[in-house]
């Protein structure tokens, strides 16, 4: 027989979010982690607030939050409140009960903002790798290192000559002109960059995101972003590669794709102890003479080399997720310190999906 429809919107419902999800939701693994380095970083969140004055938004439901975003690839921060005030999941991996209020989308940023400029991000980064359960999952000596384009929110229209010349139909008609970054700006973003990741190509006002991956487990391990520019990956690389080095005490090896086949390059990570297994640059130019490669038989001859070649390839996967599923393949902000915040929590978010699957394994 057809079941009679009630309206139930108006009764009350005594069963909390903690009992509606799944004891094998995957957020359960992923919010016990958050917990852990939540509590590590208790002491270094204390002293980003006065003693007094008007209570804040908790950093702890913070943090939970825009990982969310990153997670469930939620548009804004105004959409992220939206879906925290009805949906349950959320809510409960945040920590806010039913009947708690969800926070204004504007006072949600200025919040974020203040931990961003704290680099608490980079903390959380630190200590999630640093976990008892973590950390035996890592090499620290083997790496892969690689860069990626992070659209920038600015229009082509944008991109206007710096000396104002192109005002008068507010950017409508570019073509036919020869734009550069040296003569032009946006003036929605002036941090973006035109630039085009390979000939053939369109050149999209952009930021260029850098990972370190280390090569047993294909972790992020570190992450930063820059103005985009030809240069640009291998600047980054010596960065991080170099701070990865320092860590370890020894020499480690940097597996890395033809981009960064540089003799430039390929001395300075030399010079930081630092065996760079850079994949050969050898192909014929345009002209029909073949370039010379910076790496030679005494590094391709071992074993070694192969291996981070091999393993070098799971670094596309920290980027195709941060794009296909994260925040990563447009960004929503403006200004490479905001950009470098969101970046860094996909690695993030990325490492928190990995993690617990390695565990278990």
């Amino acid at each position: 027989m057809r079941g009679a429809f009630l309206d139930q919107g108006k009764l009350f419902s005594y069963l909390s979010p903690e009992a509606r999800v799944p004891a094998n939701h995957p957020l359960r693994n992923i919010r016990e982690l958050v917990r852990d380095v939540l509590g590590e970083l208790n002491r270094s969140l204390g002293r980003l607030y006065a003693n007094e004055g008007r209570p804040s938004i908790p950093p702890e439901q913070l943090l939970s939050a825009l990982l969310l975003q990153v997670l469930y690839g939620i548009r804004s921060e105004r959409q992220l409140m939206e879906q925290l005030d009805y949906n349950l999941l959320y809510r409960w991996f945040v920590g806010l009960s039913p009947d708690d209020p969800v926070w204004d989308p504007t006072t949600f940023t200025k919040n974020r903002d203040r931990l961003q400029n704290a680099d608490v991000f980079a903390k959380f980064m630190t200590k999630l790798l640093n976990h008892p359960q973590v950390k035996p999952l890592l090499s620290d000596e083997h790496f892969s290192v690689d860069g990626t384009l992070i659209e920038a929110w600015a229009s082509q229209k944008s991109f206007r000559p710096k000396d104002g010349s192109g005002d008068r139909d507010g950017g409508a008609d570019f073509h036919g002109q020869k734009r550069k970054n040296d003569t032009h700006a946006s003036t929605t973003d002036p941090d973006s960059r035109l630039y085009r990741k390979a000939a053939g190509r369109e050149a999209k006002l952009s930021y260029m995101g850098h990972a370190t991956m280390e090569n047993r487990h294909g972790l992020a391990v570190a992450g930063m972003v820059t103005h985009a520019s030809g240069s640009a990956e291998r600047r980054a690389s010596e960065i991080m590669l170099k701070a990865r080095s320092k860590a370890a005490g020894r020499r480690i090896t940097a597996g890395e794709d033809k981009a960064y086949d540089t003799a430039d390059h390929v001395a300075k990570l030399r010079a930081n102890n630092i065996t760079p297994h850079v994949t050969q640059n050898d192909s014929p130019t345009k002209t029909g003479k073949r370039r010379k490669s910076a790496i030679d038989g005494r590094t391709t001859q071992h074993d070694g080399y192969g291996m981070s070649q091999s393993r070098r390839a799971m670094i596309e996967c920290i980027f195709g997720w941060g794009k296909q599923h994260g925040t990563m393949r447009k960004t929503k902000h403006r200004g490479i310190c905001r950009v470098a915040a969101d970046f860094l929590l996909n690695l993030i978010a990325y490492n928190l999906i990995r993690i617990p699957k390695l565990i278990a394994a």
